[in-house]
C-alpha cells in the first residue's frame, strides 16, 4: 500500500463515518462519494501503470541512503532519515558488520531494503532506485553513486 492509496482508505472511511453519523449528508450523496473515490483510486492506478510520471507522483521513488560501506547523507535528510534508522534496518536484516552490506534503500512503502554485496560487483537489484541529487536513475547503473562529506 502506497501514500495514496492510504489516503483513499482513509477518506473512504471519513466518508462512511459522515453517511452513519450526519443526519445532513443523504445515502445519495454518501454513495455518489464513495463512487467518486473508488472512481478516481481507479483512474489513477490505471495511469500509473501506464506512465511513469504519473507513477513517479503517485508512489514516489526509493532512495539509496547507504552505499558500500558509506552513508549518503544528502539522500538521508532529504528522506529524513538518521544514521540510527539505517543501523536498525542492517540489524533487522541480521548483518553485524556494515561492511557486509551493498546498499540500504528506503522503498515507496517506508519499508528499508538491505542488498548484500562486495567491493567491487555490481548491484543489479539497485536499477531505478534514486540516487542523491538526481531525480531518478535507470537500469543502466553500474557503479557507486558520488558521496558528499
Amino acid at each position: 500500500m502506497n501514500a495514496f492509496d492510504l489516503v483513499v482508505t482513509v477518506a473512504l472511511g471519513s466518508v462512511l463515518a459522515s453517511v452513519m453519523l450526519s443526519k445532513d449528508v443523504t445515502l445519495a450523496q454518501g454513495i455518489l462519494a464513495f463512487g467518486l473515490l473508488i472512481g478516481m483510486q481507479y483512474l489513477v492506478t490505471w495511469a500509473s501503470v501506464r506512465y511513469r510520471w504519473v507513477r513517479q507522483l503517485v508512489t514516489g521513488e526509493p532512495a539509496l541512503l547507504f552505499f558500500r560501506g558509506g552513508y549518503l547523507p544528502e539522500a538521508m535528510r532529504q528522506a529524513r532519515v538518521t544514521e540510527d534508522e539505517v543501523r536498525a534496518a542492517v540489524r533487522a536484516a541480521g548483518k553485524a558488520e556494515l561492511a557486509d552490506v551493498g546498499a540500504v534503500i528506503l522503498e515507496t512503502d517506508g519499508s528499508f531494503s538491505v542488498v548484500n554485496g562486495a567491493d567491487g560487483a555490481t548491484l543489479p537489484s539497485l536499477a531505478g532506485v534514486k540516487e542523491p541529487g538526481t531525480r531518478s536513475s535507470g537500469p543502466e547503473r553500474s557503479g557507486p553513486p558520488e558521496r558528499s562529506g
